[in-house]
């Protein structure tokens, strides 16, 4: 008995533990419909955005490379589906998406 108790015990501050470290998708991501094509943790139509992260990790100029890509959109990073241009999302919009994104790497 006593060790199921331990077990529900540990089992219930695994998922209080996974819940809390967990990442959700920003409200300006959900705004601007990034959401359509990207997610967090698994490739969508566009690249998951661990990927991102994880592929710029360390490189000085990944703020202005990714801001100019959701700016003028692009293709051939990820595969042959292209990123169609958001020139609607403003510059201190475009720096807080793109500072979220490099902000998950790893």
């Amino acid at each position: 008995m006593k060790s199921i108790i331990v077990s529900m015990v540990a089992a219930a501050g695994l998922m209080v533990a996974g819940s809390a470290l967990a990442v959700d998708m920003p409200d300006l991501a959900k705004k601007n419909s990034c959401v359509a094509c990207h997610a967090i943790d698994k490739k969508l139509v566009g690249p998951a955005w661990q990927a991102v992260a994880d592929k710029y990790k360390g490189d000085a100029s990944a703020k202005d490379k990714l801001s100019a890509k959701i700016l003028k959109g692009g293709s051939g990073n990820w595969g042959t589906m292209p990123m169609p241009a958001n020139p609607k999302i403003g510059d201190a919009d475009r720096a807080a998406l793109v500072d979220f994104i490099l902000g998950l790497a790893k």
